[in-house]
C-alpha cells in the first residue's frame, strides 16, 4: 500500500465530491481564518509559492494576486474532484495532482502555505521533511491547523448533541491522520523539528466558523462537513432528520445577527528550513 493510500481514496470519493460541490459554503465558513493566515504568511510580489492541500483553489488564487505576475503559485492536492473545480475557477495559478508527502519537489519556493491541508499524513515527519525540499534555503512555511476538538465548538457541539442517535463510535486516535492530528502543540513542534525545521512559531488563533445565516443552514452544514458528517453518513433519512433537529437546537447559543458562528480554535504555524 502506498503512503496515505486511505486518505487518497477518501478525498477522491464521495467526500471529495461533496467538498467540491460545497466550495462556496466552505469558503464562507473559513473566511476569517483564511484572511488571518494569509496575513501571517505575507506572500510578497515576485515570490514563488506552493499551496499544500489547496482544495478548490481559493487560497491559491488569492496568493497568486499577492505575488503578482512576477511570481508564481502552484496548488497541490490529492483530490481530483476539488482540483477540477480549482482549475475551472480562473487563471493565474497552476495546479498539481500529487501527494505532497512523497512528490519530488525542488528547492525553488519562497513560501510553502497550507490552510488545513497538512494534518492527514500517515508519517508526518517524513511528509514535512519532503515538503521542506520545496523551499529555498531562506524560505518559510506557514500553515493553519486545528487545536483540540473540544475547543472547536463547530465540530464538538453537533456530534456531542447527536451522540444518542448515532451508532456506537470508536474512540478516535488523537495521533491518527485527521483534522485534529496536531492538537498537541508539543507534538507538532517535535514533528517540525525532526523534519528539519527551525525558527518554529506556533501561535494560538481563536476565531469562529461561519455555519450559515440561520440555524437551518448551520444544522445542514454540520451534517455535510466535520466529525458528525462522517459519523452520520450511512444513516437513514428519518434518523438524519432527528439529528438535524437536535443539532439545530444545540447550535442555537451561537446564533447572532450575522449568522451562526461557533468558536474555532487553531494553531498558526511558521517555520524555516534549518
Amino acid at each position: 500500500m502506498t503512503a496515505n493510500a486511505a486518505q487518497i481514496e477518501y478525498w477522491n470519493g464521495p467526500v471529495g465530491e461533496r467538498w467540491a460541490a460545497y466550495q462556496d459554503v466552505l469558503d464562507r465558513a473559513l473566511a476569517d481564518i483564511s484572511s488571518t493566515l494569509l496575513a501571517f504568511a505575507d506572500a510578497k510580489p515576485g515570490e514563488r509559492v506552493l499551496d499544500i492541500g489547496c482544495g478548490c483553489g481559493t487560497t491559491t488564487y488569492t496568493l497568486a494576486k499577492a505575488v503578482g505576475p512576477s511570481g508564481s503559485v502552484t496548488g497541490v492536492d490529492i483530490s481530483q474532484p476539488m482540483l477540477k473545480v480549482a482549475r475551472g475557477r480562473g487563471t493565474g495559478a497552476n495546479f498539481l495532482h500529487a501527494d505532497a508527502s512523497t512528490h519530488l519537489f525542488h528547492p525553488t519556493h519562497d513560501l510553502v502555505f497550507s490552510r488545513f491541508g497538512v494534518m492527514f499524513f500517515d508519517d508526518p515527519v517524513a511528509a514535512f521533511a519532503n515538503i521542506r525540499k520545496a523551499l529555498k534555503p531562506h524560505g518559510r512555511i506557514a500553515f493553519v491547523c486545528w487545536r483540540d476538538v473540544k475547543e472547536n465548538m463547530w465540530a464538538s457541539v453537533p456530534i456531542g448533541a447527536a451522540m444518542p442517535l448515532l451508532p456506537p463510535q470508536e474512540p478516535a486516535d488523537p495521533l491518527a491522520p485527521g483534522p485534529f492530528a496536531y492538537a498537541d502543540k508539543d507534538r507538532l513542534t517535535r514533528i517540525l523539528s525532526d523534519a528539519g525545521y527551525g525558527g518554529i512559531r506556533i501561535d494560538k488563533l481563536d476565531a469562529t466558523m461561519y455555519m450559515g445565516a440561520n440555524l437551518d443552514e448551520a444544522a445542514d452544514q454540520a451534517l455535510r462537513v466535520g466529525p458528525l458528517a462522517r459519523a452520520a453518513a450511512e444513516l437513514d433519512d428519518a434518523t438524519r432528520a432527528k439529528i438535524r433537529a437536535t443539532v439545530r437546537e444545540a447550535l442555537a447559543k451561537y446564533a447572532t445577527a450575522n449568522g451562526v458562528a461557533p468558536p474555532a480554535a487553531c494553531w498558526l504555524v511558521g517555520a524555516n528550513p534549518k
